[in-house]
C-alpha cells in the first residue's frame, strides 16, 4: 500500500489515528478553508442536505487542500456518478446516504474504486494537479487505497444487512447518520441523536465494521459526543457543523454584550 502525495485520510485511519473532521453545509469554499487551517485534518462538505452547487464543490476541495487538509464530500443520495466525480475534483473520501443493503454498497464501491475492486472511470485530472502527482499512473496504481469510502448507516435495513455491507469489497467503514436511524428506529415519531434506540446500535455498527476489518464514524452534534463515541470505538467522526459554528460564536458574543 503506497501513499499517494498529497494525501493523508487514509494513511491516519491505517496508522489507527482517531480522525475528527469538520462538516459544512453552508455553499462557502472559504469557510470550508478556514476550518481546515484552524486544525481539522479533514473538513466534509455536505452536498445532500448541504447547499453547495458544483462550482462551489470545485473550489472548496482546492481551497480544503491548500489548508493542508483532506477534503471530503458526501453525496446526494443514490448518486453514485456524483462519487466519482468528487474523487476526480480532488476528493480524499466519499460519505454515501441510506446504504441499506449489499447491493447499495457495490454500486458505490463500484462508483469510487477503480478495477480490480470497481469500476470507477478515468478522468483525475483536478486531484492529480492539486496533489502534485506528475505521473497519472501513480493515481491510478494507487487510489484504492487512498481513497476512503464511508457507507451511512441510517435505516432498520441497514442494520439488517449490516454485516453484508461492512464486508463488500471496496467500503472501507460504516458511517453512523444518527438523525435518520433515530426516526427510523421510532418509526418516525421522534428525531433524537442521543436516542436509547440509536444507543443499542452503536455497538452493532462498531461491531461489524471491526468483524470485517473497516473503520466506524459518526455524525456527532458536539465535541463532547464525538469523544464519547471514540471510546466506543468509532475512529471517524463528524463535529457539529459550519452554521453551528457561526451561531454558537455569535450567540457567545451577544451574550457578553449583554451581560
Amino acid at each position: 500500500m503506497a501513499s499517494l502525495p498529497g494525501f493523508s485520510l487514509a494513511a491516519r485511519l491505517r496508522n489507527g489515528e482517531t480522525v475528527f473532521t469538520a462538516w459544512c453545509g453552508l455553499p462557502s469554499p472559504l469557510a470550508a478553508e478556514i476550518l481546515g487551517r484552524e486544525g481539522f485534518s479533514t473538513v466534509t462538505l455536505d452536498s445532500q442536505h448541504g447547499m453547495w452547487d458544483l462550482n462551489a464543490l470545485l473550489a472548496a476541495i482546492a481551497g480544503i487542500r491548500h489548508g493542508g487538509c483532506a477534503p471530503v464530500v458526501r453525496v446526494p443520495l443514490g448518486d453514485f456518478a456524483m462519487v466519482s466525480r468528487m474523487l476526480d475534483f480532488g476528493a480524499e473520501g466519499i460519505i454515501a446516504p441510506m446504504i441499506n443493503t449489499a447491493a447499495d454498497a457495490r454500486a458505490f464501491a463500484n462508483a469510487a474504486k477503480f478495477p480490480p475492486i470497481g469500476e470507477r472511470s478515468w478522468g483525475p485530472h483536478r486531484a492529480t494537479m492539486l496533489a502534485q502527482i506528475p505521473d497519472q499512473r501513480d493515481y491510478l496504481v494507487n487510489a484504492n487505497d487512498n481513497i476512503v469510502t464511508l457507507a451511512m448507516v441510517e435505516t432498520r435495513t441497514a442494520l439488517d444487512n449490516i454485516d453484508a455491507i461492512a464486508a463488500t469489497p471496496g467500503i472501507d467503514g460504516l458511517f453512523l447518520g444518527p438523525s435518520d436511524l433515530s426516526i427510523a428506529l421510532s418509526n418516525g415519531r421522534t428525531i433524537d441523536q442521543h436516542a436509547p434506540e440509536v444507543e443499542v446500535e452503536i455497538e452493532r455498527i462498531v461491531g461489524a465494521a471491526r468483524k470485517a476489518g473497516k473503520i466506524a464514524g459518526a455524525y456527532c452534534g458536539s465535541a463532547e459526543r464525538a469523544k464519547a463515541l471514540e471510546a466506543r470505538g468509532m475512529r471517524f467522526m463528524a463535529i457539529a457543523s459550519d452554521m453551528a459554528f457561526l451561531r454558537a460564536g455569535a450567540r457567545a458574543s451577544l451574550d457578553r454584550l449583554k451581560s
